[in-house]
């Protein structure tokens, strides 16, 4: 696993998929080693990464440290090469890996692609390859639907990535056998951004901590007096949550616990004050968040941005609690696809689906076992390691079918 960002140091899911990933495949035996920048990180944080996240013991975890601090990922980020640390990489992969699986390597730079050999994937868990920014949020106001990507990185405060005005994105991805979106939505706005190398469709997974014996009943959890709705995930604008606390300061019937923590927590905190029906909870551990799902009303996920992927929905849905989802991005896909919730455009529209499912139990419980019924068809472990299994044997007959006719082609050619 090559991936910029890896448990603890890491700050959105792309880490958090990357480490299930490598623990999934180490506990059915495969040796995983993952490389990730430890000075990426601590650019971006401004400090070194807390906490602890175990792995299991066929997993091994190199943090790249240079000693130039920030200056990698600095030049990284400008030029496109992994400074500093392309050595150290060249010397892990030396070892001759089955497959090179490639995540978020924003800041250890396309060329990383060209190194190494075996099965190349790499997983588009933003928008990256398309997106200077990666997430499509144009001036850090709203969803891209016309690039002015010089200006909106200068509004992010970054500098411009000169490698991006070159060949070397285009030379460095024909060296992938595969390049998987996690949702339809996400394949094809790469397409329509202008990626135009061929994009295999392979959700996320998400393994259940599913507890049938504990109760269900709305508002029992410890963290609510009241039947509450959930919000998951990071505190930035982009995910929305400024959206729904006015909806919360006039709702009186539910509460809204959020769970996560952000740059922009201090202004959604700010904007909520006063109103004793929202509830910020912090960071949590994953083993606290099933109790939570289980006994929401539902789960929101108000995101404004085209989110590649619906990771807090399929978690929802893994304890039987539906979800209501902002009409934009991946996040209709899900919903529609499964059952299991509602969509909405307008603050009226949501007001309506929180109603029902506050009034209406027995249509709660139908979304909910439709939901639960399509984590289980699509999005378990057992699932997605099939497919991702299927995907690398795929690329092997491919190569193996092209050697063999290249073989046949030079053998002609001599006779």
């Amino acid at each position: 696993m090559i991936t910029t960002f890896y448990p603890p140091y890491n700050f959105g899911g792309d880490g958090i998929f990357v480490h299930r990933l490598s623990n999934e495949l180490a506990r059915r035996g495969h040796q995983v080693d993952v490389i990730h920048c430890r000075d990426a990180y601590r650019s971006v944080a401004g400090r070194d990464a807390s906490g602890k996240y175990d792995d299991h013991p066929n997993v091994t975890v190199h943090g790249l440290k240079s000693p130039f601090g920030w200056l990698s990922p600095l030049a990284t980020q400008q030029t496109g090469f992994p400074f500093f640390k392309s050595t150290a990489i060249a010397r892990i992969l030396d070892k001759g890996f089955d497959v090179i699986h490639c995540h978020n390597i924003s800041l250890l730079g396309p060329k990383v692609l060209e190194y190494g050999c075996g099965v190349k994937l790499y997983t588009m868990h933003e928008y990256w390859l398309v997106c200077p920014t990666q997430v499509l949020f144009r001036f850090n106001r709203a969803a891209c639907i016309r690039p002015h990507c010089f200006l909106c990185t200068l509004s992010y405060k970054r500098p411009p990535q000169w490698w991006r005005y070159t060949a070397l994105l285009e030379t460095a991805t024909k060296h992938v056998d595969a390049f998987i979106a996690p949702s339809r939505f996400s394949k094809e706005k790469h397409r329509e951004m202008g990626l135009a190398m061929p994009v295999v469709h392979l959700p996320h997974f998400f393994s259940s901590a599913e507890d049938d014996s504990a109760p269900r009943t709305q508002g029992a959890a410890a963290e609510a007096a009241k039947p509450y709705f959930l919000f998951v995930g990071r505190l930035e604008k982009l995910k929305g949550l400024q959206t729904l606390i006015p909806v919360f300061k006039s709702y009186a019937k539910a509460q809204l616990l959020v769970a996560g923590t952000g740059t922009y927590e201090s202004n959604l905190r700010r904007l909520a004050a006063g109103s004793p029906n929202i509830r910020f909870l912090g960071h949590l551990p994953e083993s606290k968040l099933p109790a939570l799902y289980r006994q929401a009303v539902a789960v929101i996920v108000p995101s404004i941005c085209f989110e590649t992927f619906g990771q807090v929905i399929i978690e929802s849905f893994s304890q039987k609690t539906p979800a209501v989802a902002r009409n934009l991005g991946a996040m209709p896909e899900i919903i529609e696809e499964s059952g299991g919730g509602l969509v909405y455009d307008t603050e009226a529209e949501l007001i309506v689906a929180m109603d029902r499912l506050l009034t209406d139990s027995s249509y709660r419980r139908t979304l909910g076992i439709n939901g639960h019924e399509a984590y289980l068809r699509n999005w378990t472990p057992e699932v997605h390691m099939q497919r991702y299994f299927a995907l690398i044997h795929e690329i092997r007959q491919r190569r193996l079918t092209a050697t063999s006719t290249r073989g046949r082609t030079h053998s002609s050619g001599h006779l």
